[in-house]
């Protein structure tokens, strides 16, 4: 019931956050006559700190309209390239009137995003996805929250977000794809491509991993700790709640974003109760730039999503408990894992030197298990002073590590040179959790990529 009990707290709280946000609107400066009155601001200042430690917090746009890059503006329209039931395949897609430079982008190469399946949305990636339109196609993966899957849909395993990606990178098409996985899903996808490779499938040019668990007995972070401290029924019988009855998905098993959002807010609450207190502040002085940073911050940070109970339990026994990929265990769908057999896909692994989620060497250990891939077509990056956010959005993310992933990127494009892959003469039968094969791409409009 302690879902249930979750949803009816929320509900009797909506009518005073609601009334929070018009007291803050009412005397805030130039809302109404109240805003005049002696101590309005700090009446303002507080209601709506009310409100937003109240309020509900909804999926945020990705909100890319328009990307420059070489002194030019190129509009950006976000389309739905394929959907499944528990991903979306997003393309974020440029236009120009230039028939020269429409060409360079025609020809510039497509990168899949793969944003973890953790508690946040993909919309956490939104300046990943930004830097790399100025010299890429991009796509990424858009998971649905949990509850708002209809149990008719069937379950979601890990076995299936291994599937969800082969067919994504079928979809976009193997022999042009550089496919780039943020923390979590550098697993998975390390596990998709191995088993692509072995059926003789065409594979992505190149494989970006940062920041991720390929072997979480390096390093182990406090993350880790509680992955290993307690038994899998510990987590089957304390995070795994129905969902309640007004969702679309009522009677699933997830873990529940509420429940993960508390986890967040449990590793740093000295950090986040500060902040809240400067938000306060900011308002009675009439800083609103640095307000509005808070409010951006925490629209993206709160909002959280449900996850899949099975992919969720797969996770931690696969990856945190028995570290089933690094020891050469792992079967997915019957399909043992073996990334020794990708011999045609460059790598390149990313880490962060102060890294709390994901330890030093973590990621890397990819190398140690590719080792079909020749040393000429693999690297690491270590960014200095960067955290597990700080490889892939900020200041460091545009500055240090996107132009070494553009250049690795475009190094291994393909060229003429380059020896032809060839597709498995007999198609592999689609597993569970995937659609069909064989998606045509989009159709091309005028003036577009």
């Amino acid at each position: 019931m302690f879902y249930q009990m979750h949803e009816l707290g929320r509900a009797w709280m909506k009518p005073w956050t609601l009334l929070a946000d018009a007291t803050a609107r009412a005397y805030a400066p130039g809302g109404t006559w109240l805003s005049q009155l002696a101590g309005a601001d700090q009446v303002a200042a507080a209601n709506e700190l009310l409100y937003r430690i109240g309020k509900d917090y909804e999926k945020p746009a990705f909100d890319i309209h328009s990307v420059e890059h070489n002194d030019r503006t190129y509009p950006v329209v976000q389309l739905d390239a394929l959907e499944l039931p528990f991903c979306k395949l997003l393309r974020f897609k440029r236009y120009t009137d230039d028939p020269a430079h429409l060409e360079v982008i025609r020809a510039q190469p497509r990168v899949l995003v793969v944003a973890p399946l953790s508690g946040h949305h993909a919309t956490l990636l939104r300046d990943t996805v930004r830097t790399l339109l100025r010299d890429h196609k991009v796509y990424i993966t858009d998971w649905v929250d949990a509850r708002m899957v209809p149990t008719e849909s069937g379950g979601f395993s890990l076995d299936d977000y291994v599937a969800y990606i082969e067919t994504f990178i079928r979809h976009i098409g193997a022999e042009d794809l550089h496919v780039i996985s943020v923390c979590q899903p550098t697993v998975p996808v390390l596990a998709a491509v191995s088993l692509m490779a072995a059926r003789g499938e065409p594979t992505p040019r190149s494989l970006v991993m940062m920041g991720g668990p390929i072997d979480t007995r390096q390093s182990p972070t406090a993350v880790n700790n509680l992955a290993t401290e307690k038994p899998l029924s510990w987590f089957q019988h304390n995070v795994i709640h129905p969902v309640p009855m007004n969702y679309p998905g009522r009677g699933r098993l997830v873990y529940p974003g509420f429940l993960q959002h508390m986890g967040f807010m449990a590793m740093n609450p000295e950090r986040h109760l500060e902040s809240h207190r400067a938000f306060y502040e900011n308002l009675i002085k009439g800083d609103l730039e640095d307000a509005q940073a808070h409010r951006r911050f925490y629209d993206e940070y709160n909002a959280v999503l449900d996850m899949p109970a099975e992919y969720y339990l797969d996770t931690i026994r696969v990856v945190f408990q028995q570290h089933l990929l690094p020891r050469g265990r792992w079967v997915v769908a019957g399909e043992p894992v073996d990334p020794s057999r990708i011999t045609d896909t460059a790598l390149l692994t990313v880490e962060g030197e102060l890294d709390d989620i994901s330890g030093e060497g973590q990621t890397r250990a990819a190398h140690t298990l590719c080792t079909g891939i020749a040393e000429t077509d693999r690297a690491h990056l270590t960014v200095e002073g960067a955290g597990h956010y700080g490889i892939f959005s900020g200041r460091r993310w545009r500055n240090q590590v996107y132009p070494q992933v553009r250049d690795f990127i475009a190094a291994h494009g393909g060229s003429a040179a380059t020896p032809q892959r060839t597709a498995p003469k007999t198609p592999s039968p689609p597993r569970k959790g995937t659609r069909k094969n064989g998606f045509g791409p989009p159709p091309r409009k005028p003036g577009s990529e």
